[in-house]
Parts: structure tokens; sequence; C-alpha cells
């Protein structure tokens, strides 16, 4: 089969090994999931014309089986690039047809329908996060919040089929009015061969450790998980900040003192993500409180290390944290029952054991990349089985 994957510059909102990594990068990973399942995969991304790095037709291989075609359009400062994006893919799949064109975020789905109107190639989409939801340069600025959902709704209609990452986003385009049976949940994947159980741990004191990896726009998030920890005698709460920037501007530290914690909490700063799985390792418990779809694959990254994760109701990811088994669901505002729940996990170290390998395990069997690339590539031959009828 011929996939054509369509993002945004790949890569283009942070380093190669910032974490966590843009949700961009994760398309490659999914691209190579494909091409390891003998399928020929071409990743379209979208470059500024601007960029010094060459562009052209003739493309790069990223692995065996996967070719990456940078496509010149923009740059992204309104809508008016993906016009021009569209008519560069229309032209490329006018002379080499892909069987299944699978976009992801919502101005590729755009873009990707318009390049493939009169071609009658399905068009799978994946938005990863939706509206208002949507963050770290994802809305351009000729797209206010209400704009991009009414052109949100009308991709979900208009293209063969939707995945969405978890059942909360598919409530969310139930919401936006598109059919739930058009909807496929496949999550994004995890690379289990950097995040696992096995290997080293980052150094670490005599106390428990509580970890957490938090935006530097999220306040409650770290303000509950501190006002918890006052209330878990003895353990430390280790703080990730978002690349390039310090945590919280001193506020933590200032809450810290007030509470009486501030020897027991440190602000990491930035973390490469080379760096993540060992410092994963050497957490009794990954606290996760912050609703940002950037950070929802930071649990089950933590999971994969064997790491227990307790997450507020709003913040997981999906079916990744099972309640009472690989960790525990709380409501984020309550730092009394989060604390009761990390108190619950470190007062027995078979319980953090065995939550801890149960953790592993719900990685391995669910969110590895091979799973979701066999996953996603039913997906595709379920449309190519039945004649292709999109949405009115």
């Amino acid at each position: 089969m011929k996939i054509a994957l369509v993002t945004d510059q790949l890569g283009a909102s942070n380093r190669a090994d910032d974490y966590p990594a843009d949700p961009a990068r994760r398309v490659l990973s999914l691209a190579s999931a494909l091409a390891g399942q003998g399928q020929q995969v071409t990743v379209y991304s979208r470059q500024d014309p601007a960029c010094r790095q060459p562009a052209g037709r003739a493309g790069s291989v990223h692995c065996p089986g996967v070719t990456i075609e940078q496509v010149p359009a923009g740059p992204p400062e309104s809508l008016q690039h993906i016009a021009a994006l569209a008519s560069q893919l229309a032209d490329r799949w006018s002379c080499d047809p892909p069987d299944v064109i699978h976009a992801h975020f919502w101005t590729s789905g755009l873009a990707a329908l318009a390049g493939a109107r009169d071609l009658d190639i399905p068009v799978v989409q994946t938005f990863h996060s939706l509206g208002a939801g949507a963050r770290h340069g994802r809305l351009l600025a000729g797209a206010s919040d209400a704009a991009r959902t009414r052109l949100e709704a009308a991709i979900g209609r208009s293209a063969a089929a939707l995945i969405a990452d978890t059942p909360h986003e598919r409530a969310a385009l139930a919401r936006l009015g598109i059919p739930r049976a058009s909807v496929t949940i496949v999550p994004s994947g995890v690379d289990i061969t950097r995040f696992r159980p096995q290997g080293p741990a980052a150094e670490r004191g005599r106390r428990p450790r509580l970890l957490m990896v938090s935006p530097p726009d999220d306040r409650e998030g770290p303000a509950a998980a501190l006002r918890a920890l006052a209330d878990v005698p003895g353990a430390e709460l280790a703080i990730v900040g978002e690349p390039g920037s310090e945590p919280q501007d001193g506020t933590l530290t200032r809450l810290a003192r007030t509470l009486g914690v501030r020897d027991r909490l440190a602000c990491l700063g930035r973390v490469s993500e080379a760096g993540m799985p060992p410092l994963m390792r050497s957490a009794d418990v990954l606290v996760h409180l912050t609703p940002s779809p950037r950070f929802a694959m930071v649990p089950v990254e933590a999971m994969a290390c064997g790491t227990p994760v307790i997450a507020g109701e709003d913040a997981s990811l999906g079916d990744a944290v099972i309640h009472g088994n690989t960790g525990f669901l709380v409501p984020s505002a309550e730092p009394a029952q989060l604390a009761r729940r990390i108190r619950q996990l470190l007062a027995s170290p078979m319980l953090l054991e065995g939550y801890g390998i149960a953790a592993a395990s719900r990685v391995r069997s669910r969110y590895s990349w091979e799973r979701v690339g066999q996953e996603m590539l039913a997906v595709y031959e379920a449309l190519l089985a039945s004649p292709h009828e999109a949405a009115a």
C-alpha cells in the first residue's frame, strides 16, 4: 500500500531532543511503524520557503520504506498558505497517487482534502488537539478559535475516517456533529526501546521521589502537587519545566516556603528527551495534572519506564492510567485526595512495585508503535475494501 502522511513542519516548534517532543515528530514514528509492516510511506511536510534548508520533489529517505517530501508553502501567518500547500500536493498526487492519505493536525487536513478533491483518494484525519484547547503555535494568526472550530467540523464531515487519540477526543468530535461511527480510537505510540524499565536511573537521595512534568503556564497543577506534598512527610517533588524556560518563574518557590516544603522541592528546568527515561526510572510516582495535549504522552512514557502514575481525571490520556491497577485517577483540584493516593503507594513497596509492573505491561501491549501501526493500517485497509463515501 502507498500511504501519504501530511503534517505541519516537522520539529518546527522545538529542538530534536526537547521534551516533550513536538507531536509532529510522532508522525515519523508512525511512518516507520507502517514501513516496518511492508508499506510504502511518503511524509509530506510543509516547509517555510524562507528556510535555508533545501526543499524539492526528490525527497529524502528517513528509513527503509519512508520518504520525506518537503513542500514549500508559507510562512504560516495566515490561512493563505494552505491553498499553496494544497496546490502542490494535488500536483504531486496527480502524477503519483497514493492509495490513502492521512492528514495530521487541522491545517494539514484542509490542505489534504483540497489536494485530493478530484483524485478519488480517501483522506483520514487526525487532529491531535481541537479548537481552543490547542496552543503552542498551532493556532494561526488568521483563524480565531471559533473559526477553527467551524473548519474542524467541516474537515471531520469531509474526511473518509477520523482517528482520535483518546475517548475524550472522540467525545469532543461528537460535539462537533461528527458521527461516532466514523471515528476510530488509535492512541499515539511510545518508543518502548527508549522508555522501558530496564536501564540507568538518575541519582537521587533517600527520600521517596515524586516527579512532575509541567508547562510554565500551568499554575494550578504544580500548586496542587505542592499542597499534596505538605501532607506526605519525607517525600520530595521534582518538577521538570518546559524547554527553554524556568518553571513557574519563582511562584512555586514562594508557595513551597509558605507550605514549609521548600527543602523538598527541586525545580529541574529543561531535561532532554534522552535524559527523561533515567529520571522517570528514578521516581517512585509520576504526578500528572496538566490537561495540555502536548504533555499527554508524559504519563504513558513514565508508565513504560515502570513508574506508577497518579493523574488528574481531566488530564489522563484516555484509558492509559487504569485506576487501581497502573496508578490512580484523582480530581485535579483536590490536593487532599492526591496526597492520600501518594501515601497509599509509598506506604507499600509491594503495591508500588506491582503497579509499576502493570504500568509497563500496559504500555507494551497497547502503546507500542508496532501495535499502533497495525491498528492504523487496519483503518486504511477497511477504507480501501469498500467504496469511499465522504459524509455530506
